[in-house]
């Protein structure tokens, strides 16, 4: 079963300024591994994670490749240098370190030349958790959960840098609660040409968690069919921070 090729939560590298794997974290692996099911017919071979953190879901995306035999090319941004220390070492502990280059960015602003038009994954589990919008601008841990007005202010600057990245049969997973509205979500990424739809949904503690899979509007019938299939149920210049692999080397 491929839920036995994840991150072992047990491994993943603790940091008090970097934030735990938590329900959300789970949740968006869940739909990570159900996608993984189409992984053989359409290998993705650039996979981007916004915000890594702890590194427990880039690690489970890299063990998934890796068991399923495919080669790709990993990359995991954060604007938190704590937060890549600690996404290298659980890397380590996997022993998949080689398969991930970490890169420092504010989102992926000084990487989308370089990307554009090329990412077949990117996942997202945004600071979601509405606050005044000041906290937005802390630094530290807070810098994973603090999402401003509607839990929007970081989600609202990333939408609009989707089309740019994701390759022509490219998918996104992102992270949403109920604050955030994910109908409204889905509209603005339809006005980007994007179809997106909710492909699992739970609720965890006072949370009531969304996982949003957009894909272009031009796919195939067929194809949209297919990914379907395996889903049902459920601004600044980017700073190298360490390099494991030659950087786009495809």
């Amino acid at each position: 079963m491929l839920r036995e090729h994840i991150a072992d939560v047990r491994l993943t590298h603790a940091d008090r300024d970097v934030y735990d794997p938590s329900d959300d974290s789970f949740a968006l692996v869940d739909a990570l591994v159900k996608a993984a099911e189409g992984w053989h017919d359409t290998p993705p071979r650039i996979c981007v994670e916004v915000g890594s953190g702890s590194g427990y879901i880039t690690c489970s995306v890299a063990l998934l490749l890796q068991h399923l035999g495919v080669t790709a090319h990993c990359i995991a941004t954060d604007i938190n240098p704590a937060a890549l220390r600690a996404t290298e070492q659980t890397l380590h502990a996997h022993n998949v370190a080689s398969r991930v280059d970490l890169v420092r960015s504010d989102l992926l602003l000084g990487l989308r030349q370089r990307l554009h038009g090329a990412v077949d994954l990117l996942v997202f589990n945004p600071p979601y958790v509405p606050t005044p919008d000041e906290e937005v601008l802390r630094t530290g841990i807070a810098q994973a959960w603090a999402g401003g007005y509607r839990g929007r202010v970081i989600i609202d600057r990333f939408l609009p840098l989707v089309g740019d990245l994701l390759s022509p049969q490219g998918q996104l997973f992102l992270v949403t609660v109920a604050e955030n509205d994910p109908e409204e979500i889905i509209s603005i990424m339809q006005q980007h040409g994007l179809l997106g739809r909710i492909v699992l949904r739970r609720k965890a503690d006072e949370e009531h968690l969304s996982i949003i899979w957009p894909i272009w509007d031009f796919v195939g019938e067929n194809q949209r069919g297919q990914g379907a299939t395996h889903l049902t149920g459920l601004a600044n210049e980017g700073q190298h921070f360490h390099m494991c692999a030659p950087f786009l080397g495809r």
